[in-house]
């Protein structure tokens, strides 16, 4: 099934839907301050090594130093194509020693960026290893006869003696000598271009950058089952058709310019979709639901059936909830972009073909998903473990910040336990000095509180330390924020 492609731009952010009948599949922000670095390529600066860990932190540039494991720097490989025996982080890298470095993974909440020696540039059909010298071939393309195919093209379009190797991508199904011809020159090009800057700027330094997100969509996302790509700025638009004329002319004629006045987004409800994604609870159409809780750790997904009750039985209505939040579970970790660990708490079912059933139909659901993952079988509490590949912040942490109130709790403190918490305050202030009155300043709530139902606790406290005590409304502030202010 094809997925038709929004491109919202505005001068501070691009947005970027996969639609498909109907319903976003997938959303991706990319915002002018602060565009992701997974692709960048920097010529940094080893800080510190670490023997301990077989690691070291490299200054690109960045805010905070990023970090390189031994697993992750490129070694030569012997003559028979194995790779050479691991050499200890300290006998390759020392403080001060200038090194150019890939960003793999962006910085992530506290994590600095994730880095690798091994480079490798994307191009529309092939990604260019210059450190390599073979020739893979991507998983997806499945059919023997086209993955040789494809092999000898690329063989008989490099030069004997020539550096650097290629994975040839999915999208190079059926493509021409030309089209893949066109690839590799851009690609030779894009890294002579990286090499020479190596050589003459200082450390640290940007060497070269990904594409943006719009150029990135004609590259990554777009197939020959893509309908339209419909694109909301006419500038924008016309900037993606050069792109596409000079690297992807078989898109041209899929690129559309939406010149309506209803924004784009709104046409297809990707707006709304928006405000569902962050929020803890997924709607199923049977009438169960979803509740996804995203921590550091991970992110657990619990399965209800909610108000659903149709079935013959209460097995049948569990076994069609499960099936439902399958597809559901795949949607929602494609739209939210959950990464890491994840752990899936379905409704629990004695039927054991029934466990195979909703397994099987999860794993069918994830295969549309352009990320790895991983998914394990039921464990012996009834859960289903499995990671996603996190190479960039989910859209709530893009999109979201703690909440100031509850310090990214989720919870916040009950007025009563405020107004212990204030009068335990008054009490050790009254020891400590001696002021003519005492006033406190909180929100409305704690106010109401303390006029209604623990009123008696705060006059019996204003008799004990012998002053009186007078309650003041900030409407600024939240419900466990407060002030004791000697008067």
């Amino acid at each position: 099934m094809s997925e038709v492609i929004l491109v919202n731009v505005t001068p501070q952010e691009t947005r970027v839907a996969l639609v498909l009948q109907g319903a976003v599949q997938e959303l991706h922000v990319e915002r002018t301050l602060s565009r992701g670095m997974a692709g960048n390529i920097y010529l940094g600066k080893v800080v510190r090594v670490l023997p301990g860990m077989q690691s070291a932190f490299v200054d690109i540039g960045l805010e905070r130093a990023a970090f390189l494991h031994v697993a992750d720097i490129w070694s030569a490989r012997t003559q028979d194509g194995q790779p050479a025996s691991p050499i200890p982080i300290e006998r390759m890298l020392h403080d001060g020693q200038s090194i150019t470095v890939q960003v793999i993974k962006d910085p992530i909440g506290t994590k600095g960026a994730r880095l690798s020696t091994q480079i490798s540039i994307a191009g529309r059909m092939l990604v260019y290893l210059p450190q390599e010298s073979h020739i893979g071939i991507s998983q997806r393309i499945e059919n023997e006869a086209e993955r040789e195919s494809l092999r000898e093209k690329v063989q008989k379009l490099t030069q004997p003696g020539e550096k650097g190797g290629f994975i040839i991508r999915t999208m190079a199904e059926d493509a021409s000598e030309e089209d893949l011809k066109s690839d590799i020159d851009y690609l030779r090009k894009t890294w002579s271009n990286i090499t020479q800057q190596a050589q003459t700027r200082p450390a640290p330094s940007l060497l070269y950058q990904d594409l943006d997100l719009a150029q990135r969509v004609l590259r990554d996302f777009v197939n020959e089952n893509t309908p339209r790509i419909q694109v909301d700025s006419r500038e924008n638009y016309q900037k993606l058709v050069v792109f596409a004329e000079q690297y992807t002319p078989s898109i041209l004629p899929k690129l559309q310019h939406y010149p309506g006045e209803r924004p784009l987004f709104d046409l297809y409800g990707v707006e709304e979709e928006i405000q569902r994604a962050l929020g803890r609870r997924v709607d199923l159409k049977s009438g169960g639901y979803l509740i996804v809780d995203q921590t550091e750790a991970m992110t657990t997904i619990d399965v209800n059936t909610g108000s659903f009750v149709n079935g013959r039985n209460f097995d049948d209505t569990i076994f069609k909830t499960n099936l439902e939040a399958s597809h559901a579970i795949a949607r929602q970790l494609r739209l939210r972009n959950l990464g890491g660990i994840v752990i899936l708490d379905f409704i629990d079912m004695e039927n054991d073909d029934h466990k195979a059933a909703v397994l099987n139909e999860l794993k069918r659901a994830l295969a549309r998903d352009r990320t790895k993952v991983s998914v394990s079988g039921f464990s012996a509490l009834g859960l289903v473990e499995m990671t996603r590949k996190r190479t960039r912040e989910s859209l709530a942490h893009i999109l979201c910040e703690p909440c100031p109130a509850c310090s990214g709790k989720g919870q916040v403190k009950t007025a009563r336990t405020i107004c212990y918490e204030i009068l335990r305050e008054l009490t050790r202030e009254a020891k400590q000095f001696n002021p003519r009155e005492f006033r406190i300043l909180a929100s409305q709530v704690v106010i109401d509180m303390f006029l209604e139902e623990e009123s008696q606790h705060l006059a019996m406290l204003s008799a004990f330390i012998g002053k009186p005590v007078s309650l003041q409304v900030e409407t600024t502030y939240h419900q466990e924020q407060y002030d004791v202010i000697l008067m």
